[in-house]
């Protein structure tokens, strides 16, 4: 048998073209035993949906794009950061089951995205991380829904998932100071505008000042965002500075620290305790396990699918293309694991 067609369903099923068409693709409020009619016809006939041709006919294709940051060129950062593949792993998942697939492009910060958005006939896309006003250029948000996943660009028309992410370097410093810690080194990526690196560091800057600390300019450093990188830094600097504890903006470094310091003789935590950032599945299976500020890395791909889901519906059903910018704040918990301990200050 050649290629099964919606026709073959709807003489299989003496249904209209039209009424398969809208069991397949989930649209109208059809009866239920109409639907399991066609899903049936379908199962039997072995028919499967042509997605080039639907996009032809409807002008969607069925396909969410979703942007990762590259810190270097040539690097892999969605394999370096656990953080990526489990965001990744949450999107696609809720993606599917809305009737999406995903397309993951890893995009240096001064490429045009959006000129591959528009080539594939992208339905939505999904950023992830900070990124300059010229990365957005020629993108209307009136053409296509976007979705900004921990970024604080403020971009009219787009929605954001994100973090309160000034509370969050607030509550790891807070916490650390609460055990004794007066000279806390803070180590992120880079303190770009817009991106949570900055917060985070804003966060910790209050804490340190609203407790009367000092900040001294050496436990404040800054790398790439991962573990080799962490440990090189560790090697070179942070065994060397008179701190007793260190606030990674993320896990990776964090785990990268704990590895370094290990390597080198200096005690976690009982010569610098180490604090983290995101509860990824590492921080238990590091030696300490990591203490660190949790979120909800699942819950955050979720949200940013259900965001961009909403528009495209509303756009589908009312013929909205404007978006109108909404905002999901995930809220976040100190994880306490073995990697910092009180100390009489």
């Amino acid at each position: 048998m050649g290629n099964v067609t919606i026709k073959d369903v709807a003489n299989e099923t003496g249904l209209s073209i039209a009424t398969v068409s809208y069991a397949i693709n989930g649209k109208k409020n059809l009866p239920p035993e109409t639907v399991q009619k066609v899903q049936e016809a379908i199962k039997r006939l072995g028919y499967i949906k042509n997605y080039s041709a639907s996009s032809l006919v409807s002008n969607t294709s069925h396909l969410i794009g979703v942007v990762i940051p590259q810190t270097e060129p040539g690097s892999a950062m969605v394999f370096e950061n656990p953080f990526y593949s489990q965001i990744l792993s949450s999107i696609e998942y809720h993606a599917r089951l809305r009737g999406y697939h995903v397309i993951v492009s890893g995009t240096n910060a001064d490429e045009k995205y959006f000129n591959l958005a528009s080539q594939r006939n992208l339905d939505g896309v999904i950023v992830i991380g900070a990124y300059s006003e010229d990365f957005f250029n020629g993108l209307p948000s009136e053409s296509i829904p976007v979705v900004l996943v921990d970024s604080y660009l403020q971009k009219d028309g787009y929605s954001q998932v994100k973090l309160d992410d000034v509370q969050g370097g607030y509550l790891a410093t807070s916490y650390l100071l609460e055990h004794g810690h007066e000279k806390i080194g803070f180590l992120s990526g880079r303190r770009k505008e817009g991106g949570v690196s900055l917060n985070r560091y804003n966060g910790y800057e209050k804490a340190m000042n609203e407790a009367g600390k000092k900040i001294v300019n050496e436990w404040v450093m800054t790398c790439n965002v991962g573990f080799e990188a962490a440990r090189k830094i560790t090697r070179k600097i942070m065994g060397g500075l008179d701190i007793t504890a260190v606030f990674c903006t993320a896990d990776i470094m964090a785990v990268g620290v704990i590895r370094e310091l290990n390597s080198m003789g200096i005690r976690v935590p009982e010569d610098i305790s180490v604090m983290g950032f995101d509860n990824l599945n590492i921080a238990n299976y590091c030696t300490p396990s990591l203490t660190t500020v949790g979120q909800d890395i699942f819950e955050k791909g979720k949200q940013a699918v259900e965001m961009l889901y909403k528009h495209l519906a509303e756009e589908e059903e009312k013929g909205i293309r404007k978006l109108s910018g909404g905002e999901c704040i995930l809220p976040l918990e100190i994880i306490e694991r073995e990697s910092v301990c009180r100390i009489n200050a």
